[in-house]
């Protein structure tokens, strides 16, 4: 125990925490004073008899990671396991607070949805001293060897489905008529923004090339287009500024290619508030939030790309309890798991920096005005009360 305390002490200062832990697994946690000059080790978890999960959500202030955390923590909750949730407030320093306060207080595996993926390393260092199991959820966690799996969405294909979708609504395949286009990307921290633009920009590009879409901004490129923290506000703003210095009266905009809802959401602000042409704008979305929802059913937003997110959380308690009954889970979690939702088992192409992660990705799905009846509310997935509105209800 001596020795990994002392192993640890280096990459405690060096993440200046005012505590930090190493529990082996079901042994003992170790906290460090506020002056990092001792080491105290306090047994808290080894005779407790509890399995204990700590699930680490970026924000609220993103409809979907509410969902997340709260279908997570009822699963873990119905299978007996403990479960701390915490929100990280978008902020990565309070998300490796949480990561230590979790290990400190007993985890035994920890669902990590990153703030940002490349700044763990150091945190997950410490879980592995611990023997804490590591899942990262729905974002890769990058230049780490300790990430034991990844549970996600086929990402890239968002972004195919997005520009897809571009392509069929302006008949691009049919027509030699150039039409207008802008780009709306996502976080630059988050690894997932830049699947889906790699996915969107490897379809779209041969449109780009030929001239057939024109972005008369001349903006392209993932870190020009990017949003950062994926802010309505700021999506609004860029969108806001290019529509008055390239779309006066007269110059028409024929599509916007959003990453997600809340940068769409900001998008359609931006368009309503403006652009002076009458035609409609092809905007394209996705995780299907309420919001935006009622865009496509009045018109302001042509798709979202659903994510089913119970679905997600499903996969992961699986393959977490799978994990903690010491198995080394592979395809045939899912074999054996007989779920009604397509799941895929991919231990080549999700490569983080240090190692190939093996990989549980679901299938996105596109929900258009056409579909949207029998994808989201058919399915229950939403629903709406006697007044009209609506809800998510599962």
């Amino acid at each position: 125990m001596k020795k990994i305390v002392a192993a640890l002490l280096t990459i405690i200062l060096i993440l200046a925490c005012t505590y930090a832990v190493i529990k082996p697994h079901s042994t003992s946690t170790t906290e460090v004073t506020d002056s990092a000059e001792q080491l105290v080790v306090v047994d808290t978890h080894s005779q407790d008899g509890e399995t204990t999960v700590g699930i680490s959500m970026p924000d609220k202030l993103l409809e979907r990671w509410n969902k997340d955390g709260a279908y997570l923590r009822t699963q873990f909750e119905r299978n007996g396991c403990k479960v701390m949730l915490r929100y990280a407030n978008n902020l990565i320093d309070t998300q490796i607070d949480d990561i230590l306060y979790m290990i400190q207080e007993g985890a035994d595996l920890l669902v990590i949805a990153a703030v940002d993926g490349s700044a763990l390393t150091d945190v997950l260092e410490i879980a592995r001293s611990a023997n804490v199991k590591i899942i990262a959820y729905d974002r890769l966690i990058m230049d780490s060897d300790v990430v034991d799996y990844y549970v996600s969405f086929d990402n890239y294909k968002v972004g195919v489905l997005q520009a897809k979708y571009i392509i069929r609504i302006l008949d691009l395949d049919h027509s030699d008529a150039a039409r207008h286009i802008e780009f709306v990307t996502g976080d630059p921290v988050d690894n997932n923004a830049r699947y889906f633009y790699n996915g969107a920009m490897d379809t779209i590009k041969p449109y780009l090339d030929s001239g057939k879409l024109i972005p008369l901004s001349g903006q392209v490129n993932f870190y020009e287009t990017s949003t950062a923290q994926w802010s309505t506000d700021i999506a609004q703003q860029r969108l806001q500024i290019i529509l008055n210095s390239y779309y006066p009266e007269g110059i028409q905009l024929d599509a916007v290619l959003c990453a997600n809802d809340s940068t769409a959401l900001g998008a359609t602000r931006a368009l309503e508030s403006d652009y002076t042409s009458k035609n409609p704008v092809a905007v394209t979305g996705q995780d299907a939030d309420i919001a935006n929802i009622y865009n496509i059913l009045n018109g302001t937003q042509g798709m979202t790309v659903f994510k089913a997110l119970t679905e997600e959380s499903v996969v992961t308690v699986t393959l977490a309890l799978a994990i903690l009954d010491g198995q080394t889970p592979s395809e045939s979690l899912i074999t054996n798991s007989d779920w009604s939702f397509k799941c895929t088992y991919n231990t080549t192409d999700y490569f983080n920096g240090q190692e190939i992660v093996p990989s549980y990705l679901l299938e996105p799905i596109v929900v258009t005005a056409d579909n949207i009846e029998s994808r989201l509310f058919d399915t229950g997935y939403y629903k709406r009360n006697s007044a009209g509105l609506i809800y998510a209800a599962k």
